[in-house]
């Protein structure tokens, strides 16, 4: 008779099922909410009503307010991750397809791992790490195609440079969330990312501009609905499962979502958006995938240390009282 998973690694098993599956779909959400609403403000709304939420079901729960490091801890995180990294995507996805700006960001577990070996003390990667990193990033490169890498696409050069700086922060915010240095309760650290970055992103949205194009009669209800899939989906359990699963697996093991998302949204994209499945599309698969297996075999003996909280989604989370 087969043992049931232990609860530990269950939780765990959830929070990758969320960012791979969820965070794949929000690539097309993105895309629907700024049909009809700007994007930086769409964005910041999205984080910031999440991360109210999230702070209040936090204090019913007993959480303990942050102290003023942990609350920096948890600003500079939101930079990084809310401002730059998310906002720059929705920003982005006005002139890059959904499925494309997928496609770029699955060069972050690259990025994680060049930066945490550079700036935080990382080992070298091992064998299996390079191989499934370069077919990953091959399969990106088939899905891209060569138009487009020589500039002669019909891709926006700008919105997919915006996007990869976004992955370059975006690693770099993962790696310092993993440290773990002076952080506050996951669901407390998770709301404060979310509230700092989606203030941000408003206060951005007035300065180029964006009020001007603000319009709430002209709201859509495909971008209404869309917009609370990501505010639930998106920020509420993804957002917080990955700030949870950051603090208690291998960043580079975490960031093999980056892989999977793509292929994700390539398949929404076709079934509620038209977009073809072309012959490229199915042969980048079949080199992201096993690249995907490849770096979770190089890092399954890792044994994870401390599990911070008992759940992965946040709402099922607490922590001690004040």
């Amino acid at each position: 008779m087969t043992s049931p998973i232990p609860p530990s690694r269950l939780k765990i098993y959830l929070a990758f099922a969320a960012i791979y599956l969820i965070w794949g779909s929000t690539f097309l959400g993105i895309r629907f909410t700024i049909e009809t609403m700007p994007p930086f403000f769409m964005s910041g709304s999205r984080f910031l009503l999440a991360g109210l939420i999230l702070f209040l079901f936090a204090r019913l729960q007993k959480v303990a307010l942050p102290t003023w490091p942990q609350f920096k801890t948890s600003a500079i995180i939101g930079i990084l991750l809310v401002l730059v990294g998310n906002g720059g995507v929705a920003w982005a996805e006005q002139t890059v397809p959904s499925s494309m700006a997928a496609l770029l960001i699955a060069t972050v577990p690259l990025w994680i791992t060049l930066l945490g070996f550079l700036f935080f003390g990382k080992p070298r990667p091992d064998g299996k790490t390079i191989l499934g990193l370069i077919l990953g990033l091959a399969g990106v490169l088939v899905l891209i195609g060569p138009d487009n890498l020589i500039g002669q696409g019909n891709m926006d050069a700008w919105g997919m440079i915006v996007i990869i700086l976004g992955t370059v922060t975006w690693a770099f915010g993962s790696l310092y969330a993993a440290r773990g240095k002076n952080a506050a309760a996951p669901i407390m650290s998770s709301a404060m990312q979310m509230i700092t970055g989606g203030m941000l992103q408003i206060l951005v949205a007035f300065m180029i501009g964006e009020y001007t194009q603000l319009n709430l009669a002209a709201f859509s209800t495909k971008s209404i609905l869309a917009f609370w899939y990501l505010v639930l989906f998106g920020s509420l359990i993804g957002f917080s499962s990955y700030s949870w699963l950051i603090r208690v697996a291998p960043p580079s093991r975490v960031a093999t979502y980056a892989f999977v998302n793509p292929l994700v949204a390539v398949v929404l994209g076709w079934f509620f958006a038209n977009e073809a499945v072309t012959t490229q599309m199915l042969l980048a698969g079949l080199l992201i995938l096993p690249a995907v297996i490849l770096i979770l075999q190089a890092n399954a003996k890792k044994e994870i240390t401390k599990i911070a909280e008992p759940l992965p989604t946040p709402v099922l989370q607490k922590s001690q009282k004040v």
